[in-house]
């Protein structure tokens, strides 16, 4: 495989982003206007240039009721156009992350524009951890949780499943508070919400005592074994990632992830395990490419925020080397999926830099993939060559759809509108309430039209 680099050691972000300078602010919001603003592969150029930088809620709300049409933008992490608009875009990055830690509900509150980088750190200095990281932790907390971003565990579910109250900007500036006690049905329509019922200003997430966690990583697991083993793969680790290549029947690398208060999460792991052998060394998910911006493997004990992403904080995402998709399926039927995939192999490697299965406990909130059923996440991170990734996409999810499959809200997908749409029996619902919430349609673009409302 050519090698490809997807992270690289430059300066460090905590606290701010990839969006290119401003030229021009005012004392309570600062607008950027450039000639051209990508996300963060460059494989999206945003469709305006104008992007609004509110300080504080009131500066956001002097923006809102005014604009006809405006998306929020994140860490522009996501590969597809959910966060384009073409008429206005703002940001939450620069406000006060205003981190509040409430150790008797066992909550943390912020503004929903914080990094998950900078959370942690913040929640692992005043002894307490979240139940899960992505496998980046330079994604902002609303993103992640807007489109139903996760880590891995067979009892892990997504990151949006931590939401506890949220506090949300309707197209009017009025501010509304949803919460899982206070609100329910409301609240599980609206943490996974694509961005179409407002702007999330404040979000609270459920916190746990912080945990010390080891990683290993085992080579060369052969399908045959995952398929007789799945549940004790998947099962080895407080989270468990396998990455491939789709060739040989195998899996390029295994990691596990042990929590060291699980029982046996202290104990050394064997040489062998399920037909793969342990790594003599760190390595990077793709091979060939050093492993200095991974976190620390080889069972080194260190934080949960330090070892259950994959990549070190410290480094930032490259830009412009590679997209991504990815795709869902119930468990039950994983292992059939994954050799259907391997059967596609020969036409899937040119394309690809490398595959990630991961799984997610499912749940019950309406928009999310792993809605009602617990799943395995099929992750594919491309070359940039989006001309040929387009045409073999179609037939990849033409060999899932009988799977019922669910693409990542914030991945590339080629699935129709129709078809999606079926996937989520609550859809309707959400439908309603988004007319109900925001009924001249400030927050929906062009992506939501097409695969939400259903007009093109």
């Amino acid at each position: 495989m050519k090698k490809r680099q997807f992270l690289k050691h430059t300066s460090r972000i905590i606290g701010t982003n990839l969006i290119m300078p401003m030229v021009a602010c005012t004392t309570h919001t600062q607008i950027q206007s450039v000639p051209a603003r990508f996300n963060w592969s460059g494989n999206l150029r945003y469709s305006t240039d104008i992007l609004d930088h509110p300080e504080d809620s009131e500066a956001l709300r002097k923006i809102v009721p005014n604009a006809p049409n405006l998306k929020v933008l994140g860490t522009t992490h996501s590969f597809n156009s959910i966060a384009d608009s073409k008429h206005r875009q703002v940001t939450l990055d620069k406000m006060d992350p205003d981190i509040r830690l409430d150790p008797a509900q066992n909550t943390v509150s912020m503004n929903a524009g914080v990094p998950y980088g900078l959370l942690a750190r913040t929640l692992e200095q005043q002894g307490f951890a979240l139940h899960n990281l992505a496998s980046l932790p330079h994604i902002s907390v609303a993103g992640a949780c807007a489109t139903g971003t996760h880590g891995s565990g067979d009892s892990n579910g997504n990151l949006s499943t931590a939401v506890t109250a949220m506090r949300l900007m309707r197209a009017d500036g009025k501010q509304v508070l949803l919460s899982r006690e206070n609100n329910p049905e409301e609240f599980k329509a609206a943490v996974v919400h694509l961005g179409a019922l407002g702007i999330v200003t404040q979000i609270s997430l459920s916190v746990q005592p912080t945990f010390s966690v080891r990683q290993y990583v085992f080579e060369n697991l052969p399908f045959t074994e995952l398929a007789q083993n799945f549940d004790a793969v998947f099962s080895a680790g407080y989270s468990v990632s396998l990455f491939t290549d789709w060739q040989e029947m195998r899996f390029n690398q295994l990691w596990i992830k042990k929590r060291m208060d699980d029982a046996g999460g202290d104990s050394a792991m064997p040489e062998e395990l399920f037909g793969a052998t342990a790594a003599r060394d760190h390595l990077h998910p793709i091979k060939d490419i050093a492993a200095i911006n991974c976190t620390e493997q080889m069972g080194l004990a260190g934080p949960w925020h330090e070892r259950l992403p994959h990549f070190k904080m410290d480094f930032t995402p490259s830009s412009g080397e590679e997209l991504q998709s990815e795709f869902f399926v119930p468990r039950e039927q994983a292992v059939e999926a994954i050799g259907e995939l391997f059967a596609m192999g020969e036409a899937i490697f040119p394309l690809l830099l490398i595959s990630e299965i991961r799984s997610i406990q499912k749940d019950s909130l309406w928009l999310s993939p792993a809605y009602e059923r617990d799943s395995i996440a099929l992750h594919f991170t491309w070359k940039r060559d989006w001309e040929n990734v387009r045409k073999l996409l179609p037939r990849i999810e033409d060999k899932l759809k009988r799977f019922q499959v669910r693409p990542h809200w914030g991945k590339l997908f080629t699935l129709h509108p129709g078809y999606l749409r079926e996937q989520y029996e609550r859809m309707d619902d959400f439908r309603a309430m988004v007319k109900r919430m925001d009924p001249s349609g400030k927050f929906l673009n062009a992506f939501l039209q097409k695969n939400l409302v259903g007009k093109a």
